[in-house]
């Protein structure tokens, strides 16, 4: 089963918790035991699983990922001027897969699951591909 969920993105970092999302349509889906796969198909976004108790950690992640890939830097020559946001979407990944068991989606205790815009603000989009097993 193929879900398609759309997204609203308000700054140029943002990182927004899906995790009701996912769990929602995995509850739609009827699906007890299988996986869930979250893609995301835009080359300056990511999906990534980090805590979710505390929110400065998405501040942490996204100061961090600034230092190590600046917005502007000397030697850049893509056009577009996002490569810094290029460079975080390769780092965080385009997908996370996550067990569903019992009808519930197998996190630990802290995890969430993150959308991550680093081209913002956009509107975006994102599946989900739940397969059962």
């Amino acid at each position: 089963m193929l879900y398609k969920k759309n997204i609203s993105t308000a700054t140029r970092d943002e990182i927004k918790d899906i995790t009701w999302d996912v769990k929602q349509v995995v509850q739609t889906s009827g699906v007890q035991n299988g996986t869930v796969l979250i893609y995301c198909p835009h080359t300056t976004a990511g999906i990534a699983i980090n805590e979710n108790a505390d929110p400065d950690v998405k501040h942490d992640v996204l100061l961090r990922l600034d230092e190590v890939y600046p917005w502007e830097h000397p030697e850049y020559r893509h056009a577009e001027g996002n490569t810094a946001s290029h460079l975080k979407s390769i780092t965080i990944g385009p997908s996370q897969t996550v067990i569903i068991h019992e009808g519930r989606l197998l996190l630990g205790r802290w995890q969430g699951i993150y959308f991550c815009e680093f081209d913002g603000p956009r509107e975006r989009e994102y599946f989900l591909k739940i397969m059962e097993g």
